[in-house]
């Protein structure tokens, strides 16, 4: 039994040597495809022991029906097919032989649900990271069931939505699609893949840490030299450039949002001396929507982050309610002050997860 007519292939044994004909018919004999009139009218050759190779049926006869490549439908209802092999074109020769064979249509379909592990926050399946156990649903107008994945199922045909469950906790996120309508025709194979990601830490510290006596143990010359060359503001939008420590734990403590700028500064010079201390990766990723650096996910890296935030403090320095660029500001202090709180790295591999 095959499912295809272009599975079917033909390997005579004891023929005599020689070139051979091929036609396939119903089981009475009616013509379905023939090679005589194709471009090789003895398409197969035997060594005297078998044929050459193994032929593919429908690539060497015509059809009966308008001599296009392959053979025709059978009218059996059963799917049954004669294949003959002859020296004669005229079938039968002496040397004639038959062998019978089905061709039978699937009548379902099937399809594999997966879930990935988005490490890289892309929303491709190109991390190779395969989470097991995560509850989807499959339906349509007449099924409604729960699966976890992965998963393969043998459905009838038709229109299915397939949709991801979201876990309880809350730090998941996913990278592709939570819903998927997927057309399933008779013998189709369909895989649909879901993507997710979870948030949490990446060794960040707050600007209260670095506004407290455990950062003033790890500041020094270095760290407000790094600081005096970025573009941070204070309350007012003059240029902040931290001489001394106690100048730097004033300004960290001191840091409100009535100038957005200077809120972003705060958070931006704490992720500096996390990145520079050697806390946090500055190739990690963090989750930061409504940065222009992010993908279009909304994920960066943290030195994406950064430089973007200095770029735009050298740009706008003053942004108390109602400027243009106040809302740009408190995306870039929304994404660092969540790093700086270890609240938005993507996590290198799955984190828990349950569902009600």
């Amino acid at each position: 039994d095959y499912t295809n007519k272009e599975d079917v292939y033909i390997r005579g044994t004891n023929f005599p040597a020689g070139y051979y004909y091929v036609k396939v018919t119903t089981p009475g004999g009616g013509l379905l495809g023939t090679s005589v009139g194709s471009s090789c009218w003895t398409p197969v050759h035997s060594n005297g022991v078998q044929f050459d190779q193994c032929y593919q049926i429908w690539s060497i006869v015509i059809k009966a029906s308008d001599s296009t490549t392959g053979f025709d439908d059978t009218t059996n209802p059963d799917g049954n097919y004669k294949v003959w092999a002859s020296s004669s074109s005229g079938f039968p020769g002496s040397d004639s032989k038959t062998d019978m064979f089905n061709v039978i249509a699937p009548t379902t379909s099937i399809l594999e649900v997966l879930k990935f592990y988005d490490a890289n926050a892309n929303g491709l399946d190109d991390d190779l990271q395969y989470i097991l156990g995560w509850k989807v649903n499959i339906s349509n107008t007449s099924v409604w069931f729960d699966r976890y994945t992965n998963v393969t199922e043998t459905l009838v045909p038709g229109m299915y939505t397939v949709e991801e469950y979201e876990p309880v906790e809350d730090h998941w996120k996913n990278t592709t699609p939570l819903s998927v309508e997927v057309d399933l025709g008779a013998g189709d194979e369909v895989t649909v893949i879901f993507g997710n990601l979870c948030l949490g830490g990446g060794g960040g510290h707050t600007k209260g840490f670095w506004g407290n006596k455990n950062g003033a143990e790890l500041i020094d010359g270095d760290d407000l030299t790094l600081l005096s060359g970025l573009n941070l503001t204070n309350a007012t939008g003059s240029d902040f450039d931290p001489s001394n420590y106690a100048a730097l734990e004033g300004w960290l403590q001191g840091a409100n949002a009535v100038n957005m700028a200077y809120m972003l500064s705060a958070q931006l010079a704490a992720m500096e001396l996390n990145v520079f201390n050697g806390f946090v990766d500055g190739n990690s990723i963090i989750y930061a929507p409504g940065t222009n650096g992010a993908n279009i996910l909304g994920y960066a890296t943290v030195n994406t982050v950064m430089a973007e935030a200095d770029a735009a403090l050298g740009t706008d320095s003053w942004t108390p309610d109602g400027d243009p660029n106040r809302s740009y500001q408190e995306a870039l202090k929304n994404s660092l002050d969540d790093a700086n709180n270890n609240l938005n790295f993507v996590q290198p591999l799955p984190c828990s997860f349950t569902f009600v």
